[in-house]
C-alpha cells in the first residue's frame, strides 16, 4: 500500500499514512542541486537530501557530519578535515553492480571545483572567495587552504552549497541534475511533478543514529504540496491534511493567535506552537547616492528612525512576534548585538528634526518614496501614518519582490523595505552589507555607504580570533553604520512552527533551517 500511494501519489493514501510527513511550500522550489540552493524553501529541501564537511546543531554550534573531526593551523590558513569512511550516496544505477558507492575526499574536490566552475555560474560560488585551493590528501584527508585568516569560514562550510555531490552523475544529467539528484541525506529523492507535489523516500543507509543507537531518520517519506495561497495552507493545517505550518502570515493571524502572541484556546488542543530568535533583521535602506534632498538628509533618515514605536508595531501587525529593533542592524542572538545603539520611539525629538530640515533646506512640504512588496505593505503603511502626524510625507509604492530586488540592487529605488537572513553564526555576515567594496550591484552594500574606518575595522576583524574582542569590534562597526542612519531597523524576527499534535521532535533553530531526521508522527 505504501509503495502504491507513493507511485500513483494518491493524496487518500498519504492522508491515512502516519509515517509520512505533509508540508506545503506556498513558494516554488527552484531546485534540488545544493549549489543553487539560495532560498529558504531549496535550502529545506537540499537539506533533506544532501550532506557536508560540518553541520549545524539547534544552537547553531558546529559539528561533525561527513568530516568526523578536523584541525585548523596556528595562523588560521590551513583546515585539514578527516572523513569518515562509512559514508555512501544514495543508490543509483550509474554506480554499478552495488548501485552505490563510498564517499571519499576526492568527492569534495569536485563538488568545490564545480561550485567555483564559471560555466556552472552556481550562485553559491561567493562561500570559496576566500578559499586559495584544496585538495584531496587521500580518500579520507581533505585540505582547505584559505587567502588570508577568516574565523567564520568553518560555518559557511555548513551551508547547503558546500554539499558532497557524485561526479558521474552530476555528468551524466548536467542541467538537470536540479530535478533528478543523489547525495547521501537522510532521504533521497523519489518523484518531483513541479508546483505539484514533491516527494522523499526515507535513505535506509543514512550514517547518522539516535543518542540510544537507533538508525536516522524515523519518518518513511516526505510529501510536499504548492498551494500558492497561505490562506488555503492554513486551511490545510486546520483540517489536518498538512503536518506543518511555518511562519505567520496576516492572513491567518488572528485567526490562530492571540494579540499577545498566544495560541487561542480553539486551537490550544490539536496544535503545537514553538517559537525561538531567528537571524533575520527586516529594515528599510536608504540609497545614498540618491539626488532626493530628504534621502541624502541625516536629519530626516534619523527622524524616521525616532518617529514611530516598533513596539506598537510589533504588537498590532505581528501579534506580538518578533522583537522591536531598537538596536542596531545585528539581531538578537548574534555575538556584537547591542541594544543601546539603535533608536527609540521619540516624536517630539523627530518633528524637531524634521522642522530643522524645513528650515536649512527650504523645502516645507518635505516628502519622500518607500518602496515595498505587497507582503510588508502593512508596516509600510504604518510607519507612513505616523511620520504623516510629524509632518513628513511618505508615499508607499508595491512592487512585485523581483522587481525590487533588482531596482534595490541598481540604484533605482531611494528607500527601499528588505531583510538580511545570516547565513553563518558570525556577525561579519551582517556587517558586510556596509562594506564599501561590497557596493551593489557587485555586492550587498545597497546604500553604498562608504567609510574608511569602517572598511579599516572591517578588514581587522578577521584578524582576530578571539570571539570576545571580536564581538567588541562588531558593535563598534554597527554602532558607526546606525550613527548615519543609513537604514531603518524594524524587527528582529522569531522563528515561528506550529505542527499538529501527533509530530513529535520538531525543533527550531536561529536560520530557520527545516530538519525532518529526527522528526516522529504518533
Amino acid at each position: 500500500m505504501f509503495m502504491t500511494f507513493l507511485s500513483c501519489g494518491s493524496d487518500s493514501h498519504l492522508d491515512k499514512d502516519h509515517s509520512v510527513f505533509r508540508y506545503n511550500e506556498h513558494a516554488n522550489i527552484n531546485t534540488l542541486d545544493p549549489a543553487f540552493a539560495r532560498t529558504l524553501q531549496d535550502n529545506w529541501v537540499a537539506n533533506q537530501l544532501f550532506n557536508g564537511l560540518v553541520q549545524t546543531d539547534a544552537d547553531l554550534n558546529i559539528i561533525p557530519c561527513i568530516a568526523k573531526n578536523w584541525t585548523v593551523s596556528e595562523d588560521g590558513l590551513l583546515y585539514s578535515f578527516n572523513l569518515r569512511n562509512d559514508i555512501y550516496f544514495h543508490k543509483h544505477s550509474l554506480f554499478g553492480k552495488d548501485s552505490t558507492r563510498l564517499v571519499i575526499a576526492s568527492d569534495f574536490k569536485y563538488s568545490f571545483n564545480r561550485l567555483r566552475d564559471k560555466q556552472v555560474a552556481a550562485p553559491g560560488s561567493w562561500v570559496l572567495n576566500k578559499v586559495d585551493d584544496f585538495e584531496a590528501i587521500n580518500d579520507t584527508i581533505f585540505e582547505i587552504k584559505l587567502k588570508q585568516p577568516f574565523p567564520a569560514f568553518i560555518g559557511l562550510l555548513s551551508m547547503k552549497y558546500c554539499s558532497v555531490v557524485p561526479k558521474e552523475i552530476v555528468e551524466h544529467y548536467g542541467n538537470e541534475f536540479r530535478s533528478n539528484p543523489i547525495g547521501t541525506g537522510p532521504f533521497k529523492f523519489q518523484r518531483w511533478e513541479e508546483n505539484l507535489k514533491l516527494i522523499f523516500r526515507r535513505n535506509p543507509n543514512y550514517f547518522e543514529k539516535d543518542s540510544v543507537g537507533n538508525s536516522l531518520p524515523y519518518l518513511e517519506a516526505i510529501a510536499i504540496t504548492f498551494l500558492p495561497d497561505k490562506q488555503s495552507e492554513f486551511l490545510q493545517f486546520a483540517q489536518g491534511k498538512i503536518d506543518f505550518l511555518n511562519s505567520l502570515d496576516a492572513s491567518y493571524k488572528d485567526e490562530l493567535l492571540t494579540g499577545n502572541g498566544e495560541l487561542r484556546e480553539s486551537y490550544a488542543k490539536t496544535v503545537n506552537m514553538i517559537r525561538g530568535p531567528y537571524l533575520n533583521t527586516e529594515y528599510l535602506g536608504f540609497y545614498l547616492d540618491s539626488k532626493t534632498p530628504e534621502i541624502q538628509s541625516e536629519l530626516i533618515r534619523k527622524a524616521i528612525n525616532y518617529g514611530f514605536d516598533r513596539k506598537k508595531m510589533m504588537i498590532y501587525l505581528r501579534n506580538g512576534i518578533g522583537n522591536p529593533a531598537n538596536g542596531g542592524f545585528i539581531p538578537i542572538g548574534i555575538a556584537g548585538y547591542d541594544p543601546s545603539i539603535g533608536f527609540s520611539y521619540q516624536p517630539k525629538k523627530a518633528k524637531q528634526l524634521i522642522e530643522q530640515f524645513k528650515k536649512e533646506s527650504g523645502i516645507t512640504r518635505p516628502e519622500i518614496n518607500l518602496t515595498t512588496t505587497s507582503n510588508y505593505l502593512s508596516f509600510c503603511e504604518f510607519i507612513q501614518h505616523e511620520l504623516e502626524k510629524l509632518g513628513l510625507k511618505i508615499n508607499v509604492d508595491v512592487m512585485p519582490e523581483a522587481t525590487l530586488r533588482s531596482g534595490r540592487s541598481n540604484g533605482k529605488i531611494d528607500f527601499f523595505r528588505s531583510s538580511w537572513v545570516a547565513d553563518y553564526l558570525d556577525a561579519e555576515n551582517y556587517l558586510s552589507i556596509f562594506y564599501s567594496k561590497n557596493f551593489a550591484p557587485n555586492g550587498s552594500n545597497y546604500f553604498h555607504y562608504k567609510s574608511e574606518t569602517f572598511d579599516s575595522l572591517y578588514n581587522k576583524a578577521f584578524t582576530i580570533i578571539d570571539i570576545e574582542e571580536r564581538k567588541h569590534l562588531y558593535t563598534k562597526m554597527d554602532s558607526m553604520a546606525m550613527a548615519k542612519a543609513i537604514m531603518v531597523p524594524l524587527y528582529y524576527d522569531e522563528v515561528v512552527r506550529f505542527t499538529q499534535k501527533n509530530v513529535k521532535g520538531l525543533g527550531i533553530n536561529p536560520i530557520n533551517l527545516l530538519d525532518l531526521k529526527r522528526v516522529k508522527k504518533e
